[in-house]
């Protein structure tokens, strides 16, 4: 009935499974932006250490770590590595989320909202500031899968 991985012959809502897959090594690289006005770029550019780029960086990591929390038909899945990059470039700022781990099935949602979760805590962050932000731009960027 559906192509959807998710959905199975009825139309019915599963769980993929997984279990006779082999392991692998998987990485997925997921990107966002929060795009804002020149003054709250810069207001955000000269923030010393430990700032609000800093929580969006851990807000991150925390939400990888918990996607299968959050989004229902996700597994749970042993993460390896997290690398959250947040940065000031122009009027925007930009965020890189790559996760791996070595699993039956792929970090895609993991990098997904590890960007995604970034982008809200750097709109929260400056919310006070800027009504006129726009979180845009989610999106996977690549995702591999190697033999374990």
């Amino acid at each position: 009935m559906s192509d959807l991985s998710h959905v199975d012959e009825s139309g019915a809502v599963r769980m993929v499974d997984v279990g006779d897959k082999p392991l692998s090594r998987r990485r997925a690289v997921a990107a966002a932006r929060v795009v804002m006005a020149p003054e709250t770029a810069r207001r955000l550019r000269e923030l010393p250490k430990g700032d609000a780029l800093v929580t969006a960086q851990l807000a991150g990591v925390m939400a990888a770590k918990r996607t299968a929390e959050l989004i229902p038909l996700c597994h749970p899945l042993p993460i390896s590595h997290i690398d959250l990059s947040v940065e000031v470039r122009g009027e925007s700022v930009e965020i890189q989320a790559t996760v791996e781990t070595t699993a039956r099935t792929g970090v895609e949602m993991e990098a997904l909202v590890a960007a995604s979760v970034a982008a809200l805590t750097v709109y929260d962050m400056a919310k006070a500031i800027d009504k006129e932000m726009v979180v845009e731009a989610v999106r996977l960027v690549e995702k591999t899968k190697e033999p374990a």
